[in-house]
């Protein structure tokens, strides 16, 4: 094939993405922050930014948020306080992070290939899971920057004597450091697992020892994490029992762990990870197998993939681990989430982007990238319209806007059950919940007030409070009320 058409074709897959890409930043603050996951999140950063509390996550007012450490809640926090308390500033450093995962990894491998450095951010950019999570409120991206950094560093000494890069190891131990800030422990066994697999199946092991500051590069990781840790213990006594013996013990033997403090543990049957990763990878799961029919190699193409220095095979194996290692760890585990798979989708990216770089047919494998590219932001994105002209989003945005056009008295705002998070966040913390019947009639009989109600809750309730109550709006999944005077 011609440079001129391969030049081509990379610009197909080069406009695609830009356009897909801007289309994800200009969208992303069109659409709710949903609970339980984004909604969740948002609000303990909001509250952070509302109490100048940089130390400690909080739950709730004088609850501690101790389910996660605190980078995501950094991030989203300083993105709230310059942006503004909206879902754009919410999403917004998702969506950097994404980005700038993206381009570690084409720049780790456009050393060697331009045009399998920009397959890999297609196809990485393209998965439903990795889409999705770009613009999401959740700690799980956060700890992919860091397991991917830590992956590249640990590579470095093993790129070959032309290409070693002597001060990017140290990326290893910062990867790990930024990894513990952003969901604990987990970072250091989803970098070690492909690590040791790596260093055992090849052969390695005393070299990866000698070639790697293991000690001062350890210094360097709980330099970075240890200190937030030690104050936020010192701050709110019993953090490190219950993040480290619940949060990454108990939740992951335990099928249905009920210890957990913020929500219900996920619980799923062993071995589902496997399952999780086939969809997340999706759309590329159902695509590539197709490029195989007819598939014409290019000795060329697939010779400028092999790294410098390590034998090809070497670097597949390295790839392979980092690939497998989060279904692996969490095979056994009762407590799982498609998430769980993100720290993977590099490497898979990477594996697959070198075996479509060696196929002849540069035109085809782009369109045919370039569709799944386009084909999963339609998908994202019809969903997204469906349930914005439902107004079927699992949130309390609506109901809460409802009443802030109607609330001309200062009149409370309250929700049965469990507050959503979503309700605090959009009320600025001011929504507040009832446990039942009783407490609504009396906080009813105290004054006026209005009340969210899900259809559940309204059929359950008591003919004396509903004539008690009159409809101000139907929205989403709630009914506004507001109590009638007496």
């Amino acid at each position: 094939m011609s440079i001129k058409n391969e030049a081509g074709t990379g610009k197909l897959l080069c406009w695609t993405l830009a356009i897909v890409a801007l289309l994800r930043l200009l969208t992303m603050g069109l659409y709710p922050l949903t609970d339980t996951t984004e909604a969740r999140y948002s609000e303990v950063a909001r509250k952070m930014v509302e109490l100048n509390d940089w130390i400690t996550p909080w739950y709730d007012y004088g609850v501690p948020f101790w389910a996660k450490p605190p980078l995501s809640t950094w991030l989203t926090a300083a993105s709230l306080k310059i942006f503004g308390i909206n879902e754009f500033a919410a999403r917004l450093p998702y969506f950097l992070l994404a980005v700038l995962i993206a381009w570690l990894v084409w720049d780790w491998v456009g050393r060697r290939s331009k045009r399998e450095a920009l397959l890999t951010v297609a196809l990485l950019s393209g998965t439903m899971l990795y889409f999705i999570a770009s613009a999401a409120v959740m700690t799980d991206m956060a700890l992919v920057l860091g397991t991917t950094l830590a992956m590249r560093g640990f590579w470095a000494p093993f790129e070959g004597a032309g290409s070693q890069r002597p001060k990017e190891q140290w990326l290893l131990f910062v990867g790990l450091g930024i990894g513990l800030l952003a969901k604990g422990p987990i970072a250091v066994v989803l970098a070690g697992i492909p690590i040791a697999l790596w260093a055992l199946f090849t052969g390695n092991i005393i070299t990866s020892w000698k070639r790697l500051p293991w000690i001062r590069g350890s210094m360097l990781m709980l330099a970075i994490a240890v200190p937030w840790y030690w104050m936020a213990e010192i701050r709110t006594p019993g953090f490190w029992e219950y993040f480290f013996i619940g949060e990454h013990w108990h939740r992951f033997t335990v099928t249905g762990w009920a210890g957990d403090k913020y929500g219900t543990a996920h619980a799923t049957a062993r071995g589902a990870i496997w399952l999780l990763a086939l969809g997340a990878c999706l759309p590329w799961t159902v695509l590539l197998p197709f490029l195989t029919i007819g598939r014409k190699a290019n000795p060329g193409a697939a010779a400028s993939a092999v790294p410098a220095g390590p034998a090809r095979r070497q670097w597949h194996i390295y790839l392979l681990a980092w690939a497998i290692a989060p279904c692996l760890f969490f095979t056994m585990s009762g407590n799982i989430l498609w998430t769980y798979v993100l720290p993977a989708l590099p490497a898979l990216a990477m594996l697959a982007a070198g075996w479509l770089a060696g196929d002849a047919r540069t035109r085809r494998v782009d369109g045919v990238v370039s569709a799944g590219v386009v084909v999963m932001a339609l998908l994202v994105g019809g969903f997204f319209l469906k349930e914005q002209a439902a107004d079927s989003w699992k949130t309390a945005k609506t109901a809460v806007t409802e009443y802030q056009a109607r609330n001309t008295d200062k009149r409370p705002l309250l929700f049965m059950g469990d507050l959503p998070y979503s309700a605090s966040f959009y009320s600025h913390g001011k929504a507040r919940a009832v446990p039942g019947n009783a407490e609504l009639a009396t906080r009813m009989a105290q004054g006026p007030l209005f009340v969210a109600l899900n259809p559940d809750q309204v059929q359950v309730l008591p003919p004396e409070l509903k004539a008690g109550l009159r409809l101000e709006a139907t929205s989403g999944a709630y009914k506004l009320y507001s109590s009638l005077p007496k």
